[in-house]
């Protein structure tokens, strides 16, 4: 008797966290979302990032950032990597590491093209850098760079 009911009781533990999952959180509070490194090909007319829930938003996806000397300034530093948030929103956050330095900002959707943009970054030594870009797709894209000490880069953005 003491068997059935230990294990009646053990059922209904199990159904009850039957329904809960856990969710990892980052250090910054945000939840922590594994995104593929090889995303899927896109072909023009198919959205790439449509959600795999129907009704949900689609997820941040992070997008690489290669930057290319284009002037003598940017050559000593030499080329330079970081990584784009895109919220799927319109908006996304901007972090690269520059001559020791990381500046952090944000990247917004110009009003009127949803495929231009702009990205801000600054650093805690006063140095910072604005960037206009043009997406071919939600997950790459290209554009300019200019840093306050005056170099210049070509901007790759897309894994």
């Amino acid at each position: 008797m003491k068997l059935s009911k230990l294990a009646v009781a053990l059922s209904v533990q199990a159904l009850g966290l039957a329904g809960c999952y856990i969710v990892p959180v980052g250090p910054d509070g945000n939840y922590a979302i594994y995104i593929p490194s090889n995303p899927s090909p896109t072909y023009p007319g198919q959205s790439p990032v449509a959600s795999a829930v129907p009704g949900q938003p689609a997820q941040p996806r992070v997008l690489h950032a290669r930057l290319y000397p284009d002037n003598d300034t940017a050559t000593q530093t030499g080329m330079v990597s970081g990584t784009v948030t895109n919220m799927m929103t319109g908006k996304g956050r901007f972090q690269l590491s520059y001559a020791g330095e990381m500046l952090t900002g944000e990247a917004t959707r110009v009003s009127g093209d949803e495929r231009k943009g702009i990205a801000s970054a600054y650093g805690a030594s006063g140095a910072f850098m604005s960037c206009e870009y043009q997406m071919n797709t939600p997950l790459q894209g290209a554009g300019n760079c200019l840093f306050s000490n005056g170099a210049k880069y070509k901007v790759h953005i897309g894994n």
